[in-house]
């Protein structure tokens, strides 16, 4: 039996932004991460709280 995650609150993730760039991020509610397109990082979301900490992110193309 899988434990569902708990969703995070959509309107803390829009106020949220990239801590390297202050850019607007893409939430990826699949992914369950915070998507910086500047920064070229995803930042996970863990039992419904983002971890905005860049040693934490995943990088992507």
């Amino acid at each position: 039996m899988t434990r569902e995650q708990p969703k995070a609150d959509r309107k803390m993730l829009e106020a949220l932004v990239c801590p390297l760039t202050q850019a607007t991020l893409d939430y990826d509610a699949e992914r369950q991460e915070l998507v910086s397109r500047a920064a070229k990082l995803a930042f996970p979301i863990r039992d419904g709280i983002p971890v905005m900490l860049v040693d934490e992110a995943r990088p992507i193309d």
